[in-house]
């Protein structure tokens, strides 16, 4: 069965020259998006329960711009001042820059990898001495952990945020020849709103191997996969499988 609606499990791309929107004009298929997931921050009141003092921190580690967010907004509904002298550690520089909406960049230490958490590693590894703070959600990637384990540094995880299922009722006269997800929370979320669906004719896309596992873990088919050999976008192993199924 040829493919002529997909829909992506994620917001819209906020520029209209994105991938999808090329795929879209080259192979004529229509493309909607529709989050399936989205972030909760904790209640502050929530938070207070796990005696987690911010005062005792010397060091943040933030691994993404909603960790960011929720740090800024947990310390503020606690009243507690950041300090000045506070060091930042970003996983990547656009983290780092987002920091910009909430500290004066130029006057702060701010430090930031380039390759995830592996990548912060060495800087991490000189600083030694911090007391760090990580503010994560409920699905912390585990390599995280690992790695400040592994690295013996004085860390605390603090859950400031949650990734949760939306309602998706709305689509359930809705159908689509393909689905698109990006995370096992995706898949978490279809089954959540729609506990009998059937995936008959329906195909189903994912990226990466976390996800790929939970769609065959869940019992549904997988149709296409990215990244793989010679194709390393969603994108384009959706325009081969169309391509190759016309």
């Amino acid at each position: 069965m040829a493919v002529k609606t997909i829909l992506v499990s994620q917001p819209e791309p906020a520029k209209e020259k994105n991938p999808y929107n090329s795929l879209s004009e080259k192979t004529k298929v229509k493309i909607d998006f529709r989050s399936f997931i989205h972030v909760e921050g904790v209640d502050a009141q929530d938070f207070r329960k796990e005696r987690i003092n911010l005062a005792d921190f010397t060091a943040v580690i933030l691994t993404s711009r909603n960790a960011i967010d929720h740090y800024f907004r947990i310390a503020k509904e606690m009243r507690f001042q950041v300090p000045d002298e506070m060091k930042y550690f970003c996983v990547s520089e656009a983290v780092a820059y987002y920091l910009q909406n909430y500290v004066v960049y130029r006057k702060r230490k701010i430090f930031h990898g380039t390759r995830g958490i592996a990548g912060l590693v060495d800087t991490l590894k000189k600083h030694k001495k911090e007391k760090f703070l990580v503010p994560c959600s409920n699905i912390q990637n585990g390599s995280i952990p690992a790695t400040l384990d592994k690295e013996g540094l004085d860390y605390t995880n603090a859950m400031m945020y949650k990734t949760v299922c939306s309602d998706l009722s709305d689509l359930s006269d809705v159908k689509y020849d393909m689905l698109v997800f990006y995370s096992p929370s995706g898949i978490e979320s279809l089954l959540k709103n729609f506990p009998d669906f059937k995936q008959n004719g329906t195909k189903i896309a994912a990226f990466g191997t976390t996800t790929s596992k939970a769609v065959e873990e869940a019992g549904l088919r997988l149709d296409v996969h990215a990244p793989q050999p010679g194709v390393p976008s969603m994108t384009m192993a959706i325009e081969k499988y169309i391509k190759s199924n016309k």
